[in-house]
């Protein structure tokens, strides 16, 4: 979907994901779906929850994964 989202999981990323990274692609993806890249101020409290939403949706689905015999991803 959006090529500038890189894959947040090991092996393509050897470290675990920073708050950075996770926050970087939630931006992204909500950029992309939502056709802004900075909100007008009246969407902007709309556009932040997003971000804040996928975001921490992001880091729930990094920590519960589990990467090729039983090693969590982060």
């Amino acid at each position: 979907m959006c090529r500038s989202i890189k894959t947040l999981r090991p092996p393509a990323l050897p470290e675990e994901a920073t708050e950075e990274d996770i926050r970087a692609a939630a931006l992204q993806f909500v950029r992309k779906v939502s056709g802004f890249r900075a909100p007008a101020a009246h969407n902007r409290e709309v556009f932040d929850r997003a971000v804040d939403e996928i975001a921490g949706a992001t880091a729930r689905l990094l920590d519960g994964l589990e990467i090729r015999g039983g090693a969590r991803a982060s």
